[in-house]
């Protein structure tokens, strides 16, 4: 079973439900509220509410000294936001689609996250980038993909992926108080997917993985997206008599491998799922560190579940195979339980 829970911090302030996006937007507004400091840049953050509405109500609220709107020029956007977390401010950067990234990865890989090192911890960098990922929109090969491995590898920035609405307000609220370069990667696919909220504010840790459902025979660790996905299998798989233990990392850097080698110790088979192209993605690097770790306890090589080696396809079609979903990964589950 799902469930969800309530930090102490957050208890006593009302559950309810809200969209993911929406809970986005709560945790961010809350903050903002909190802490001065706290400014918005990017294209169409203030006067539109962003292109997914993750501002709403920032410009209303706060003006334009604290949601600005920007050119469409990514690595200047990127530069100023380095700038102003490094002279005192904590600026949330919106790149608009993930893949946009690649315009400005010079100022996050080799500014952001390599100035607090380069100068002995007397710079901080409190910079929060919010961007949308995954595909299954039709927004073809230039707007739909989940770059995270790109992101993981980079030392100094931290990377989380929120799967629910709870998680997303929940990180967004670690993102803005850490005082790192931390992505916060939205999947454009569970904007509106609802979900209890506390209407406290509250955090999620980053690099605490969440088990989403307990069980004894394979575990399913899977990325954003694909977590809602593997609980879906799971409860498929349940009706079969195959119990599946599904972990949400949550955050992929820092990634919490106890939790993953803990389960896979019990469960003695694992299936890594993630929406990203297979080769070199994240799951390679869990299923790495589950062979370092947990290698005794395998009844089964580990199993990794992907994207094929192409840009993501415009045609519907196309697209609907090329990304993982519950059918595939409880069919993926099967597999694993042949083999040992």
């Amino acid at each position: 079973m799902t469930t969800t829970v309530v930090p102490p911090g957050a208890a006593g302030t009302g559950v309810r439900e809200l969209t993911y996006v929406k809970a986005f937007n709560e945790g961010l507004l809350q903050c903002m509220r909190e802490d001065s400091d706290i400014v918005v840049m990017g294209e169409d953050v203030a006067g539109y509410g962003g292109v997914f509405h993750m501002f709403d109500g920032v410009l209303g609220e706060f003006g334009p000294m604290r949601a600005v709107d920007t050119p469409i020029a990514e690595m200047g956007l990127m530069g100023m936001g380095v700038g102003a977390a490094a002279r005192g401010l904590r600026p949330v950067v919106d790149i608009m689609f993930m893949d946009f990234l690649a315009v400005c990865l010079d100022q996050l890989v080799n500014q952001a996250a390599k100035m607090k090192f380069m100068f002995g911890g007397s710079v901080r960098v409190p910079l929060t980038i919010t961007t949308a990922s995954g595909a299954g929109l039709g927004a073809a090969a230039q707007h739909s993909q989940s770059l995270e491995a790109w992101l993981a590898h980079v030392p100094g920035l931290k990377v989380a992926m929120p799967s629910s609405a709870y998680d997303a307000k929940g990180l967004m609220v670690s993102a803005l108080r850490d005082d790192n370069p931390v992505v916060v990667m939205l999947n454009k696919l569970l904007l509106g997917a609802k979900g209890e909220v506390p209407e406290g504010l509250y955090d999620v840790p980053l690099g605490r993985a969440a088990t989403l459902r307990t069980g004894t025979d394979a575990t399913v660790v899977a990325l954003g997206r694909m977590a809602v996905e593997a609980a879906a299998a799971a409860e498929e798989l349940a009706a079969e008599g195959i119990e599946v233990e599904v972990v949400d990392p949550r955050t992929v850097q820092p990634l919490d491998t106890e939790t993953i080698v803990e389960s896979v110790s019990r469960t003695n088979r694992v299936l890594v799922v993630h929406e990203a192209v297979t080769f070199g993605g994240i799951g390679a690097e869990i299923a790495a560190q589950v062979q370092d770790l947990a290698f005794d306890h395998l009844d089964a090589p580990v199993a990794r579940l992907g994207a094929p080696f192409t840009p993501v396809p415009f045609s519907p079609s196309l697209e609907k195979a090329y990304v993982p979903d519950r059918a595939r990964i409880a069919d993926g589950v099967r597999g694993l339980l042949a083999r040992g």
